[in-house]
């Protein structure tokens, strides 16, 4: 079976007291990153978003099929019309399909259903995660693991909007059906996130939470 030509991984090396030092600082910039509701209206450059978006697609994926579609939406008019259709879904989540369980957990972050952002925020970044493929012939060629290379792609695309000094959201309207419809995305493609992309309100307020310390997420086999 023929392969890929294979070329020298010529990534940086650091000594020990470096990469601690990396680590640490890391980790510190890292944690200043948090979801937020509250944008502004403030423009983004094109160019600022296609990097960010180019920086998630260097993300790992099964085969390196990379199996995503980033849609970068600045459209006022599609943006209205994407916020009336999550709204609609929302408001029925919020009204009935939620279990009584699920509505406490989100009274602390102050979530409901009126999605605002969907409007204010300068870009709306759409995920689409692509099922399959369709070669030459109109043949369906398989991707694998795709939700879980997509959701490292959203991962790498999160940090990267921390790292320009922009805030995000991720949002899931349930179901998100309407999404692939309202963007006339192809049958291969399902919706994964919707996520606004800007700055932060002048203002803007987030929940005061804590993340889980290191006992509550690691588990040491030595």
């Amino acid at each position: 079976m023929k392969t890929n030509e294979f070329e020298p991984y010529t990534g940086q090396q650091y000594s020990e007291q470096e990469i601690l030092e990396r680590s640490e600082n890391f980790l510190k910039w890292a944690d200043t990153r948090r979801s937020v509701r509250d944008f502004s209206s403030k423009p983004v450059p094109q160019q600022v978003m296609e990097n960010i978006i180019m920086t998630a697609s260097t993300a790992p994926s099964g085969a390196h099929k990379q199996p995503w579609t980033f849609c970068l939406i600045s459209n006022k008019e599609l943006k209205s019309e994407l916020r009336k259709l999550a709204e609609e879904e929302e408001f029925k989540s919020y009204n009935g399909r939620m279990s009584e369980e699920w509505l406490k957990d989100l009274a602390p972050l102050g979530t409901n259903w009126e999605k605002e952002f969907i409007d204010v925020a300068p870009w709306i970044v759409v995920l689409m995660k692509r099922i399959y493929e369709n070669d030459a012939n109109g043949e369906k060629q398989n991707n694998y693991y795709v939700a879980e290379s997509v959701g490292i792609a959203a991962g790498f695309f999160l940090m990267a909007v921390h790292n320009a000094g922009l805030v995000a959201l991720t949002h899931t309207p349930n179901p998100m059906n309407f999404i692939t419809k309202a963007l006339g995305r192809p049958e291969n493609e399902r919706p994964f996130l919707l996520i606004p992309v800007g700055f932060p309100a002048e203002k803007a307020q987030i929940p005061s939470l804590k993340r889980k310390d290191s006992s509550e997420v690691i588990e040491l086999y030595k």
